[in-house]
């Protein structure tokens, strides 16, 4: 599958008789002739040959050790449970923990019909009790697809504490924070990025080694790797390092070329997004023109990886994300090299919770594990018009439209699942040719969705890239690295009560010592209060939600300004 942008892609065609008149067909096929081009080279940081991440990969860890705690039997399937330690991270003076210690679940067919297995890198928490059986997600795909299927749990390791501080620090607060520690040494050990990439390459290890010392043994040598958010980030970088991984599947982490990405993020907010408060809080986003910053970039960020990433990769975007914008892919996509399948899942934020996304992820692996190709199509859009040309027939086709009259916005929290589907048929053989009208005010998001039937009773979703009409960023000339300040807005059942209680709350946070500042102000049916936090941004936060909360105010949104001021709705765009 390939997309392609005009003017990037170029190539030489051949018309048959049929459309040697230049006619609806001709300019049809002008339109799509993307299924015939080769990508021109992406523009970009010269890409590395080997980084301080395939070093610390390398390296012999002596602590990495394995053993099996359980197995447990039951009709078609037995579930191995293995607790390993993949390294140690860091030194005891600088972390609390520094040994990984993980929990591997591994799903084993009585029937194990290919050496490609799934390594699915998980999340969760340390000290839990060891599980008793594999998670249904990975069960469901060593049924279906009749391979090994293991999740890899607890990348990172976490919480961890730092530096004596008494601050257990979970997800992006520990990624933040070892971030920071980066931009002020410049000691690329600091990174988590390398010690979670470690963790499953050593994951891999263990599975191949485990499933082989059963009493029935079977071969594990190749892999596909999958893994959702940090994890999804993860997955790319494994499949970066590892000659084993033959195909990758990263979930909801829509922000490879990531200091591109994350100024068009507050270009189209005015705002930073809450979700991403960690990497605020620890200042990061305020250092976008720090030259470290790009070099933790360039050590980290899968784009600068790409050269290495020619496997088949089946990324699973959510179009409601409240950390990515969804038209995010639009910094990354034609620069990726090999086969790349996209898909955005409509009204679905980073959760993916509700969708089909499993569905897909079972699919994929099991044509890798089969030898066999995705199904094959590209597209291209022309302003505001969208071509489609399929190699092999779709079940059917569908155009995804949401659509905001205030603001950029898109994700899932604010807007709500509004992405409308409208079923969109031939114009031709294998031809789909979709016209998304440009509002007149607002911002309109779309893209098309293909659902095709496989073997097996499988269902395999696939989509073009998210173009947001009209492309236009309202908030571009903001400066985005100024000190932070929160903003905490809602809907109110009395405004006249409500604009009187955010000023008291405002002189509470001051009171209190909280915040060093505090204004209100009020657009529409929203009322707002901004403070400037005297320490962290999450201070206070949490009470004065409850607050509103009882005060029967709706919809509390937050967002974290560039400065003190408030960032009200785009009205009109610029």
């Amino acid at each position: 599958m390939r997309s392609c942008k005009q003017g990037t892609t170029r190539a030489v065609l051949r018309w048959g008789p049929e459309i040697n008149n230049r006619g609806p067909a001709m300019r049809i096929a002008l339109l799509i002739c993307c299924a015939l081009l080769v990508s021109a080279p992406a523009v970009g940081t010269p890409l590395q040959a080997a980084t301080a991440i395939d070093e610390y990969v390398r390296t012999h860890d002596p602590s990495y050790r394995w053993q099996l705690v359980s197995t447990k039997t039951e009709e078609g399937l037995t579930h191995l449970i293995v607790e390993f330690v993949s390294q140690r991270w860091l030194t005891p003076s600088e972390v609390d923990k520094p040994e990984w210690r993980h929990w591997l679940t591994i799903a084993v067919p009585d029937r194990v019909v290919s050496d490609v297995g799934l390594l699915f890198i998980g999340g969760g928490s340390n000290g839990r009790a060891a599980p008793d059986r594999a998670g249904a997600e990975v069960t469901a795909v060593a049924r279906a697809t009749s391979t090994v299927a293991a999740e890899l749990r607890m990348v990172p390791n976490q919480p961890l504490i730092f530096h004596n501080d008494g601050q257990p620090r979970w997800e992006d607060d520990l990624i933040g924070y070892a971030w920071a520690q980066y931009l002020q040494s410049g000691e690329a050990r600091w990174l988590p990025r390398n010690a979670m990439v470690k963790a499953a390459v050593r994951a891999m290890d263990t599975v191949t080694a485990a499933v082989a010392s059963q009493e029935t043994p079977n071969r594990v040598d190749r892999f596909v790797v999958a893994g959702a958010s940090k994890r999804g980030w993860t997955t790319w970088l494994t499949g970066a390092m590892d000659e084993r991984v033959i195909a990758i599947a990263p979930i909801v982490i829509d922000v490879l070329n990531a200091g591109i990405s994350m100024r068009h993020h507050f270009a189209a907010y005015g705002f930073w997004a809450a979700s991403i408060g960690n990497y605020v809080d620890h200042g990061i986003m305020q250092e976008l023109d720090n030259p470290r910053l790009a070099d933790l970039y360039q050590l980290v960020d899968p784009w600068h990886y790409r050269h290495r990433l020619h496997m088949p990769k089946y990324i699973v975007n959510s179009s409601g994300d409240q950390f990515f914008l969804p038209d995010s892919s639009r910094f990354y996509l034609n620069g990726l090299r090999g086969e790349t399948y996209l898909r955005y899942v409509p009204n679905a934020d980073h959760s993916l919770e509700g969708s089909d996304a499993l569905a897909g992820l079972v699919a994929f692996h099991a044509l890798i594990a089969q030898g066999q190709k995705p199904p094959q199509f590209s597209w291209r859009w022309d302003d505001a018009t969208l071509m489609i040309l399929t190699n092999d027939v779709p079940a059917s086709v569908t155009l995804w439209q949401a659509h905001n009259s205030t603001a950029r916005d898109f994700r899932l929290e604010t807007l709500g699942r509004q992405y409308v589907a409208a079923s969109v048929e031939q114009h031709g053989p294998g031809i789909y040719a979709i016209q998304v009208e440009v509002p007149e005010s607002g911002w309109t998001a779309a893209f098309a969705e293909l659902e095709y039937a496989l073997a097996g009773d499988m269902t395999f979703k696939l989509s073009t890239d998210v173009r947001v009409f009209p492309d236009v960023l309202p908030h571009a000339s903001r400066p985005p690295h100024l000190p932070a300040s929160v903003t905490l807005s809602c809907v109110p059942t009395d405004r006249d009560g409500a604009d009187k209680m955010l000023r008291g709350l405002g002189r509470s946070l001051q009171r209190e010592g909280v915040a060093s500042r505090t204004h209100t102000a009020s657009a529409r049916e929203r009322v707002y209060l901004n403070w400037t936090p005297a320490k962290s941004l999450y201070d206070g936060g949490r009470e004065i939600r409850e607050q509103l909360n009882a005060a029967g105010c709706k919809a509390i949104h937050v967002q974290l300004e560039s400065g003190k001021k408030i960032t009200l709705p785009d009205l009109a765009r610029p």
